[in-house]
């Protein structure tokens, strides 16, 4: 099996000619060390995961050939992740947990107490794009433009359900229940939610409070226990 897996935006299928970027060009045969024949794994997103083979190779770029189908896409449960953004490696680590976990998106919400006023969406993007090229995923979770969570609240769509992280319920014996479809997982920033949120959160209908134990948790660990809690009672674990 090809060791290599890279993610490329250009529709793929069986047969199919792929351009290669400079910098895909240079990870493939700068890094990697591959060449003209050597194979690897490419997909798209949407189509799912080929064999492909190296037909050109150069330093600013190349083709590939798509081969053969070898996976078809696997998509995730239809969830979302919502979280302030906190230090910088720290966001990166929730976003690519959330990637590999199965979050259909990735969304940053900007709160009373978020440290971080500023996002790099594209790099955050790179990193969702990165997970899915390392854990075998053929699914890349969209990465959104961060939002105020006020904002966010006050446009909530009907249908979809909203699983709210209250670190004021530590200790709390919560089972989290309900009907599968849409669901969004909350995580807040590390000073809490203020007094507003809280209560925006709990007029809201769709709203689901829960615990995650008896420990306060940090957010990039609140966000792997929840996104677990979640899969295993709701989602396609």
């Amino acid at each position: 099996m090809a060791r290599v897996r890279l993610y490329v935006e250009q529709s793929l299928a069986e047969g199919q000619s792929v351009s290669l970027t400079r910098e895909q060009a240079h990870y493939l045969f700068g890094v990697m060390r591959l060449g003209p024949g050597d194979d690897l794994r490419v997909f798209d997103g949407v189509s799912g995961e080929y064999r492909a083979e190296i037909s050109v190779a150069g330093k600013r770029g190349g083709s590939l050939h798509c081969i053969e189908k070898t996976r078809p896409l696997q998509v995730p449960p239809d969830l979302w992740l919502l979280f302030a953004p906190i230090k910088k490696a720290r966001t990166d680590f929730i976003v690519e947990k959330a990637a590999e976990m199965g979050a259909a998106r990735i969304c940053p919400v900007q709160t009373a107490f978020t440290n971080s006023e500023r996002i790099r969406r594209d790099r955050l993007q790179a990193h969702a794009i990165e997970a899915a090229e390392q854990c075998g995923g053929t699914f890349v979770p969209e990465v959104a433009e961060m939002q105020r969570l006020e904002r966010v609240l006050a446009e909530w769509p009907v249908e979809r359900r909203l699983m709210f992280c209250d670190e004021a319920r530590v200790g709390a014996c919560d089972a989290l229940t309900g009907k599968r479809g849409p669901w969004a997982i909350l995580i807040g920033p590390e000073g809490g939610f203020s007094d507003t949120e809280r209560a925006q959160l709990e007029a809201l209908p769709q709203a689901v409070a829960v615990s995650l134990g008896p420990r306060i948790l940090r957010a990039d660990t609140a966000a792997v226990a929840a996104m677990t809690l979640w899969q295993s009672s709701l989602g396609d674990w």
